[in-house]
Formats: structure tokens, C-alpha cells, sequence
């Protein structure tokens, strides 16, 4: 009987970890309807789909290339990846395996797909690229913090009026705002970085996160 395997991910923040889930189900329908037995899910919940450096997926290529399932079925195709080299080492690489990939969107997934699809979604990760930067832009120029937390500074945690999360604010951490200071100070009297840190440690001045 055909081994069917399932990669399942989500990166959106307005997802959450049903959409795995979900996603699973679905696919799991159409290994039943084919009469394939399910063989393995892989998942990478919340990563993005621009980087291969997810351990589901990377464990899924390893099973791959040890022959553990002869069907990969997805929801689409940019679950997999979004990046369009990406796309096409995948596909060389399920291939060269004996691979056939199976998606819900787009059927079994050709070399015609791999280069349309891997388009739309080079260009779908370029458009989002430009409307991060815009919305980071536009956080900044209300006086909200463009994301992370940096050593000086303490989260403010508030609520609107809904009782959402109002999120960017920050306040000044009078006590590590000092040692910021005095870090320039000493930098601007001609210490170097690393004297500067190795006397801070020798005082047994904490560091971003308690350490050094």
C-alpha cells in the first residue's frame, strides 16, 4: 500500500495552533480517499514559510531520502515554502526520492507548478517584506516601539477600552538606563567596548536577560 506523509504549517500570527490541526484533517480526508496509508506529520506551527529551517521540515526530507513514504501531501504549496528556490530544491529533491507531491490546492504538483506557484510567492514575500516595513514605519513615527525589547526599557502593559492588549509602549529602566550611560560615557572617555564589559562583569552588573 502507498505511504502517504503530511507537512501541515502555519506562520500568520493571526493563526493559531488549530490551523495545524485543521490542515491535518483535511489531508487526512484525501489519504483516505485515495486509499493510501498514512505514514507520518510533520509540523512546524508558527515558523515562516521563507526560511527551510524548521525542524518538521527538515525531518521530513530525512524520511524522505530513507525511502519512509512514496506520497507527500500538503494544503498548499506554500506551506511548504514560499521562497521559489526553495520550491524547486524541494520538489528536485522528493523527486530524485521517488516522492510524488500531492497538494489540496493544486493536485499533484508538476514542474509547471513549481515555477508558477514559486513566482506568486517569491512576489507575495516581497509585497509583505514592504508592508512590514511600512507598518514598523508607521509604529515608530506614533511613538510606539518597532518590536523586542531593548536593554534600558521595560514592556507597559495596558488595555484599551475593548480589553485588547495595547501593544508598542515602553518605559525607561531608570537603573539600566544608567548603566547605558555610563557605557557611553566611559566608551566616549577612550574605553574600549570589550574594558567596559569586563568591568561591568567585575561589578557584577547584570546584562540583557541576567547574564553577562
Amino acid at each position: 500500500m502507498t505511504r502517504a506523509a503530511i507537512y501541515a504549517r502555519y506562520s500568520s500570527e493571526n493563526q493559531r495552533d488549530a490551523s495545524i490541526e485543521d490542515q491535518v484533517r483535511q489531508c487526512r480526508a484525501r489519504i483516505k480517499q485515495e486509499g493510501w496509508q498514512e505514514a507520518e506529520v510533520y509540523s512546524d506551527p508558527a515558523i515562516s514559510g521563507a526560511t527551510t529551517l524548521r525542524p518538521g521540515y527538515q525531518k521530513m526530507l530525512e524520511d524522505a531520502r530513507a525511502g519512509c513514504f512514496e506520497v507527500l501531501v500538503a494544503e498548499a504549496l506554500d506551506r511548504l515554502s514560499r521562497d521559489q528556490e526553495n520550491i524547486a530544491g524541494l520538489f528536485k529533491q522528493l523527486s530524485f526520492a521517488g516522492v510524488r507531491l500531492i497538494t489540496l490546492s493544486e493536485g499533484e504538483v508538476g514542474e509547471l507548478h513549481v515555477g508558477l506557484k514559486g513566482t506568486m510567492n517569491a512576489l507575495f514575500l516581497k509585497d509583505l517584506a514592504q508592508k512590514t516595513r511600512r507598518g514598523l514605519e508607521g509604529r515608530i513615527r506614533q511613538g510606539k516601539s518597532g518590536g523586542g525589547l531593548c536593554y534600558g526599557y521595560d514592556v507597559v502593559r495596558k488595555l484599551d477600552a475593548a480589553g485588547e492588549a495595547i501593544r508598542g509602549d515602553r518605559r525607561i529602566n531608570e537603573t539600566e538606563a544608567a548603566i547605558v550611560r555610563r557605557i557611553f560615557e566611559e566608551f566616549a572617555h577612550g574605553r574600549s567596548p570589550k574594558a567596559i564589559a569586563h568591568g561591568l562583569n567585575k561589578e557584577r552588573i547584570p546584562g540583557p536577560a541576567g547574564r553577562s
